[in-house]
Formats: C-alpha cells, sequence, structure tokens
C-alpha cells in the first residue's frame, strides 16, 4: 500500500502550472497583409492548419488542433508566413479554445479586414471529448 500513496504523491505534484503565459503574449502585430488585386472576384481563401498549439490555462497542459480559415478578402490578402509566426505566438498562452477562435478571428478581421470570414478551432480530444469552435463575421459562409 506503501507504493500506491508514493505513487499517488507523485501524481499530485504533476498536478500544477506549467510556463503558462497570458494572452498579452500573442502577438498579432506580426500579421502582414499585401493589396489584393481582383476584390470584384469574389474569390475564397482557404488557410488550414494541422499545427495550433496552445494551453489549458487551469493545468498548463497542451491543447493541440486543426485551424481552418476560410475568408473572402476585400482589399487586403494575408501573408501566410507571417500568420506562422503569429500562430506560434500561442504556443505557451494558457487559453480555452472558445477565446483563442475569437481571438484569431477577431485579429484577422482587424489586419485584412475581408468581407466576410468563418474560423473553425477543432481541438484533438482530451479526456475522451472532442470539441471544435466555429466563428464567422460578418456572416456564415
Amino acid at each position: 500500500m506503501e507504493r500506491v500513496n508514493e505513487l499517488q504523491e507523485k501524481y499530485r505534484q504533476l498536478d500544477r502550472q506549467f510556463d503558462a503565459q497570458g494572452e498579452e503574449a500573442i502577438d498579432a502585430t506580426c500579421l502582414l497583409t499585401f493589396p489584393y488585386d481582383y476584390p470584384e472576384q469574389g474569390a475564397e481563401v482557404l488557410i488550414e492548419t494541422e499545427e495550433f498549439t496552445a494551453v489549458c490555462p487551469w493545468t498548463g497542459l497542451p491543447d493541440l488542433g486543426t485551424l481552418t480559415i476560410r475568408y473572402v478578402p476585400n482589399q487586403l490578402l494575408l501573408e501566410l508566413k507571417s500568420f506562422k509566426y503569429y500562430l506560434l505566438s500561442f504556443r505557451s498562452v494558457g487559453i480555452v479554445q472558445e477565446h483563442a477562435a475569437n481571438r484569431i478571428l477577431n485579429d484577422l478581421v482587424s489586419s485584412c479586414a475581408p468581407l466576410r470570414i468563418n474560423l473553425t478551432l477543432d481541438y484533438k480530444p482530451r479526456g475522451g471529448i472532442h470539441t471544435s469552435v466555429s466563428v464567422s463575421l460578418p456572416n456564415p459562409i
């Protein structure tokens, strides 16, 4: 029984905050845009990555997800390398999925002012529960 108690104590020691940072670590200033020459065409841009990472704000454990963005550009297009750097700024941020989805959406709208945008953040299951959050502005695509 003593081994069980020792193991239980070791598990309790694991239940701590890792080095999670607050939302101020998210760097939207790195988002770059460039002019779109064909706004009248109504093209839809699809951006997908399976490498979105943030951390749970309560446990500090990693949250991994797939991020899908569909937007109809107006005058500006999002530069993808800068977007990758932006996403990397979430890596050690303690943020819940619903807040992350809305924060990304708001930052993209601020940087490139699309006509329409839809974003889905689909987290890998944790604890046997799968969640996906979708947000849109101004109208769902």
